[in-house]
C-alpha cells in the first residue's frame, strides 16, 4: 500500500479562513493566502510524491468538492472534513485512511512553509520504528502528526488551538507508553507578526 499525505485546508473564501489575518490583510486578502500557502504546502507534497509511493488526499472544509478540483486538479483524492473539533476530524481520516488507503499516514495542514520535502520523507521513514512521528510548532502545537495504526486516545481531552497542544499529546503518548519519533521545530504562520517567515520562504521556491 502507497503512503498517504492528508493535507487539512480550507477553500479560500473570503471572511471564513484565516481570519486572524483578517485586521491586517483584510478579507480578501485573507483569503488570499490560504490560496497560496495551501498551493505551495501541494508542491511540496508533489516532490515528495516523485521521490516515493506517496497517495495524497486534499481533506477540506468549505467550498464543494467541484470546486477544490477546479482549484487544485483532478490527480488528488477529496475528502470532506467531517464534524466536530480538530482532533475528531483528524482521527476520522486517520481511521479512514489506515484502514483503507495505508499503513503509514500523515496529517499536515498548510500553516506551515518551513516543511519541506525532505522533512516529510523523514517522518514517514520514522513510522518504520515508531507509532507516532510528531512535528512541534514553536507555538506549542504541531505541524505534522504521523501514524502507522490509530490511536484515538491521541486526539481526545486536547486544548485545540492552544499552546498546550503538542505537551498535552506528548503526556497522552507517555501514558499509553507509545513510542514517538521527532521532527525538528518549525513555525506556524498563524498570525500578523508571522508573515515574514511566509514571505522569506515563498519567495524562494528552490528551498522546497
Amino acid at each position: 500500500m502507497p503512503n498517504q499525505l492528508i493535507i487539512f485546508t480550507r477553500y479560500p473564501e473570503p471572511g471564513k479562513t484565516k481570519t486572524r489575518m483578517i485586521p491586517f490583510l483584510g478579507e480578501n486578502g485573507a483569503a488570499k493566502l490560504q490560496q497560496q500557502m495551501t498551493e505551495f504546502t501541494l508542491k511540496k507534497a508533489k516532490k515528495l510524491q516523485k521521490n516515493m509511493f506517496l497517495s495524497i488526499s486534499i481533506f477540506y472544509s468549505g467550498g464543494t468538492e467541484q470546486l477544490m478540483r477546479d482549484w487544485l486538479g483532478e490527480e488528488i483524492l477529496y475528502q470532506q472534513q467531517s464534524n466536530g473539533d480538530l482532533g475528531q476530524r483528524m482521527k476520522l481520516a486517520f481511521a479512514r485512511s489506515l484502514s483503507i488507503l495505508s499503513n503509514k499516514v500523515i496529517i499536515i495542514g498548510t500553516d506551515c512553509p518551513e516543511l519541506n520535502s525532505t522533512i516529510l520523507s523523514q517522518a514517514f521513514e520514522m513510522l518504520s520504528c515508531s507509532d507516532l512521528v510528531l512535528g512541534p510548532a514553536l507555538d506549542g502545537g504541531y505541524y505534522l502528526i504521523g501514524l502507522n495504526r490509530l490511536i484515538p486516545e491521541l486526539f481526545q481531552g486536547i486544548n485545540w488551538g492552544t499552546s498546550e497542544v503538542f505537551e498535552q499529546t506528548q503526556a497522552i503518548a507517555r501514558q499509553l507508553k507509545i513510542k514517538v519519533g521527532y521532527l525538528l521545530p518549525l513555525h506556524d504562520i498563524d498570525r500578523p507578526e508571522d508573515l515574514s517567515i511566509w514571505d522569506a520562504i515563498a519567495n524562494n521556491y528552490s528551498e522546497i
